[in-house]
């Protein structure tokens, strides 16, 4: 369906400009959470967030990112907090204690 005259359109791209962003990054499977880390920095550099504003924790692994986003979160050091991790699903039940506990530490 083509935007008539009538039709708003609204657009979630503000400028991130003066934003102080942490950027929260779980060490394990660094050969994805490395490339992660570079697509946020270059995505928050593309939103005009400058590399002064940015803090990036590396953390040990997935299970370790809410304790550090919550630290950062309630810190007046920052505006925004950015969680990345990756979890791999393995024959054991540990990807599913990971995520479980790492997605409720992220929502609590």
């Amino acid at each position: 369906m083509a935007a008539g005259a009538s039709t708003r359109i609204i657009e979630g791209t503000p400028p991130a400009a003066g934003l102080r962003v942490a950027v929260v990054v779980s060490r394990y499977h660094d050969f994805v959470t490395d490339r992660l880390q570079a697509g946020a920095l270059a995505g928050l550099a593309a939103a005009g967030v400058a590399e002064g504003d940015i803090t990036v924790v590396r953390v040990p692994g997935a299970f370790e990112i809410p304790s550090a986003a919550q630290h950062a979160a309630v810190s007046t050091r920052c505006d925004a907090v950015v969680c990345l991790g990756c979890l791999i699903r393995g024959a054991t039940p540990h990807f599913d204690y990971i995520s479980t506990a790492v997605s409720n530490g992220l929502t609590a």
